[in-house]
């Protein structure tokens, strides 16, 4: 499923203390909580900048708002409807990715999701129930026209689902338009960090209150995910069902994006084959498996993350 829940980073400040110049907020965006600090003379403008920024991708983008300009695309029946090319090109972007994890990140689950109630209380479909919705699902039923700046559901039944991937967008966007040299935000579990380093701890897939990796993040977003929370809602786009609750990935990207967006993938792909994905690609991921096992990548090993065995 591309709802990336990211309940397993416990943040902790690195001790120091604060610069004069610094803002801090707390407010609810896209369902979750969204946590500011920002650094510098012109902090509090650019927490301002970057919430407006967040506020507008949301109003756009979110399938929980009816009035969203992809809420229409979703409700099209199958008619080609104009979107601002900075939509095309993000759902652009998220069909190559599907190509390069090989079908296990997808941006157009929707008919999976309404299939297994993943909005709701949850439910099993019937077998033929099932078959439908998969055929209904799948980032190669969704066309874009960048000339027309035009996007198309092919099956009137599909739909774009943005959970797996647009607060990482928006992550990347905050940043950038606030303008600060330093600062963290921290969307719903998420974190970028930039300038200043910033301390993290990885939970226990098992123990949510209990750390099992510290790192530090610089210039960087750390990613989580997995089911500890919320059961088996993590959808295989391969195979229209949830995927198995082994434990919990966890990515270290330079954007915030990538990061979204390969944590549930490598879910997807589970500690073996996501692991030889990782390192195939350069990429930073751990995988914490429930039964206390933890599988690092080369790339995360790099960044000297610090095993923790007991409770603190």
């Amino acid at each position: 499923m591309m709802i990336s829940y990211l309940p397993f980073l416990l943040p902790a400040l690195l001790a120091g203390p604060f610069p004069a110049a610094q803002q801090e907020r707390a407010v609810l965006a896209m369902g979750t909580e969204l946590r500011i600090h920002f650094e510098g003379g012109a902090a509090t403008r650019g927490s301002e900048t970057a919430l407006a920024e967040c506020a507008r991708i949301e109003a756009a983008c979110s399938t929980w708002n009816p009035q969203s300009a992809w809420s229409r695309l979703n409700g099209a029946q199958g008619r080609a409807m104009v979107l601002e090319r900075e939509w095309i090109t993000l759902l652009g972007r998220m069909k190559a990715w599907n190509l390069r994890t090989d079908g296990a990140f997808d941006p157009a689950l929707m008919a999976l999701m309404r299939a297994w109630g993943v909005r709701e209380a949850g439910k099993v479909p019937s077998p033929e129930s099932l078959a439908e919705a998969r055929k209904a699902a799948g980032a190669n039923l969704l066309e874009l026209d960048e000339t027309k700046s035009t996007a198309r559901l092919k099956d009137p039944r599909g739909g774009v689902e943005e959970g797996g991937f647009l607060k990482g967008y928006a992550l990347d966007r905050m940043r950038k338009v606030s303008g600060l040299p330093s600062g963290w935000l921290d969307f719903g579990g998420q974190i970028l960090a930039w300038g200043a380093p910033r301390a993290v701890s990885i939970a226990d897939p098992m123990d949510r209150q209990r750390p099992r990796l510290n790192l530090t993040l610089r210039n960087a977003s750390l990613s989580c995910s997995g089911t500890s929370e919320r059961g088996r809602h993590i959808l295989d786009p391969r195979s229209g069902r949830p995927c198995e609750a082994w434990g919990a990935t966890a990515v270290v990207a330079t954007d915030a994006l990538t990061a979204d967006i390969l944590s549930t993938a490598l879910y997807v792909l589970g500690p073996d084959a996501g692991l030889v994905w990782a390192q195939r690609h350069g990429v930073a991921a751990a995988f914490l498996l429930n039964d206390g096992e933890i599988r690092l990548s080369p790339a995360f090993r790099t960044l000297h993350p610090v095993h923790i065995k007991e409770h603190l």
